[in-house]
């Protein structure tokens, strides 16, 4: 099977990224169709390292995870676009793999009309569907773009869009999470990602605070003014601002970085952006991972990476969650802020082994790449 992804641009396409969701999972896509022994050529900016093979259709991604809609910007995506089909068309390609709504614009615009069937994974909630719901008017059932759910929830969100697939959700590379039992594991718990009313950094801190535990906080500040003011609004609540994101790997990592941090005693630390080697010792040396999340999210990344590393989640009722964490094996899902305060007094009664294994049997790469081999086979037979 010969498998182009089309990459987004926002940032590179590459193992150890800092924040870059959409990202992460065409690298570990890429990964998975590889490591299974077929042909994945991901076309992307020229600052990625894929496992595949990399077709590089621009010197550079936006590096911005968001950004206003500039000139430059649109014109290196139809840049991209024109590239890509470009490679499309020379004959060997079976499927393109798609991931950005965006594109879809340019799709409708004429700038990419494809030789080949269309997957197109749903990324995005509901709430940004704008571009997917003029399929709807301009295609029937028989067009060649298929669209993947990453989660029951998110399929039900997106009811009613033409040509929509069964559900696929996300894997990681479980080999590549350090694994700790709990002798190693420090009294912290943990929380990352992108610093936004949506993800609930304030209510970790009410937790932490109502229950006298200690919060380690990771994740970047866009550049958006109400994510801006939202952080404004949790300094205050910071014991300790230091940048983690020193260039130490492994055990040096832990020695120079970590460990001074966590022998200073805050309560509430904030570590800034930190890269994807990074935040998996930080994963795997916490007791816990928050994810008090406000919104319905379609699929969150960090449970399955929290997991991995044998660190359970408490995380509130909201979007996919019940759909990845197995309530009181490998984690606490919980309706209230209280009622997280109350699940921290229970984390030791979660196994370590048992989160770990969860991932391996239900999140690993080899099981999402099989399933998107599956749905590629299926749509060629149909065609």
């Amino acid at each position: 099977m010969n498998v182009l992804h089309i990459a987004t641009l926002n940032r590179p396409i590459k193992q150890n990224l800092g924040y870059g969701p959409i990202e992460t999972v065409i690298y570990n896509i890429d990964k998975g169709l590889h490591k299974l022994g077929h042909h994945s050529i991901v076309a992307c900016s020229g600052d990625s390292c894929v496992v595949g093979e990399q077709y590089t259709t621009i010197e550079k991604s936006f590096s911005e995870y968001w950004s206003k809609n500039t000139a430059i910007q649109r014109e290196n995506m139809r840049k991209h676009l024109v590239l890509s089909l470009e490679r499309a068309k020379k004959g060997d390609i079976d499927i393109i793999h798609m991931h950005d709504a965006i594109m879809v614009e340019y799709i409708f615009k004429g700038v990419f009309k494809s030789p080949v069937p269309i997957v197109m994974t749903l990324h995005v909630p509901a709430a940004e569907k704008v571009a997917f719901d003029r399929w709807n008017e301009s295609f029937i059932p028989t067009s060649n773009v298929y669209f993947v759910p990453i989660s029951e929830y998110q399929k039900k969100q997106h009811h009613g869009l033409v040509n929509m697939q069964n559900v696929i959700h996300h894997g990681v590379d479980v080999e590549d999470y350090p694994f700790s039992s709990t002798s190693k594991k420090h009294d912290y718990m943990f929380s990352i990602g992108r610093i936004t009313p949506d993800k609930g950094q304030d209510k970790a801190i009410e937790v932490a605070k109502k229950s006298g535990s200690r919060l380690v906080i990771a994740g970047n500040v866009q550049n958006k003014a109400k994510d801006r003011a939202f952080f404004r609004t949790l300094e205050k609540s910071f014991d300790h601002v230091v940048n983690a994101n020193k260039p130490f790997a492994g055990s040096k990592y832990y020695e120079e970085v970590m460990k001074p941090i966590i022998d200073l005693d805050n309560q509430i630390t904030y570590i800034g952006e930190i890269d994807s080697t990074q935040k998996k010792l930080w994963y795997q040396h916490a007791k816990a991972t928050l994810f008090p999340i406000q919104w319905g999210e379609p699929f969150g990344l960090v449970l399955i990476e929290s997991m991995a590393c044998g660190t359970p989640v408490l995380a509130l009722n909201k979007g996919s969650v019940l759909e990845i964490i197995v309530d009181g094996k490998t984690g606490f899902v919980v309706d209230t802020v209280d009622n997280m305060v109350s699940a921290v007094d229970k984390i030791h009664q979660i196994n370590p082994d048992d989160c770990r294994k969860h991932i391996k049997d239900n999140f690993s790469i080899s099981s999402m790449a099989s399933k998107y081999l599956k749905l590629y086979q299926s749509i060629l037979e149909d065609n």
